[in-house]
């Protein structure tokens, strides 16, 4: 996947998977299962799953900077109704929202 031909753009609402593989993941627990905006796409890289056990032989997959509300992940959230976080997510945890 490149940059031209990345699953998604800017402005793309997302989820982030709801999955809980064993082993070594790369999409932080609380915010599996959470919608989002795409921010950027930030190019491809090694699968850190498949390196983390010493598989480097598959394609690079994208990198994304997926903006959360604050709201959307901490429903108890008592800031700013628009306070966000940006998470880096990689696509094979992504869905179309």
């Amino acid at each position: 996947m490149t940059g031209a031909s990345a699953a998604f753009a800017a402005g793309d609402a997302v989820r982030v998977r709801r999955a809980f593989p064993i082993g070594h993941v790369r999409a932080p627990f609380y915010i599996r299962g959470k919608a989002g905006t795409v921010e950027r796409y930030c190019g491809e890289f090694g699968n850190p799953e498949e390196r983390s056990v010493m598989q480097e032989d598959g394609p690079p997959i994208g990198l994304y900077r997926v903006r959360f509300r604050q709201a959307e992940v901490w429903p108890d959230y008592r800031g700013r109704p628009e306070d966000s976080i940006d998470i880096e997510i990689y696509a094979n945890w992504l869905e179309r929202a």
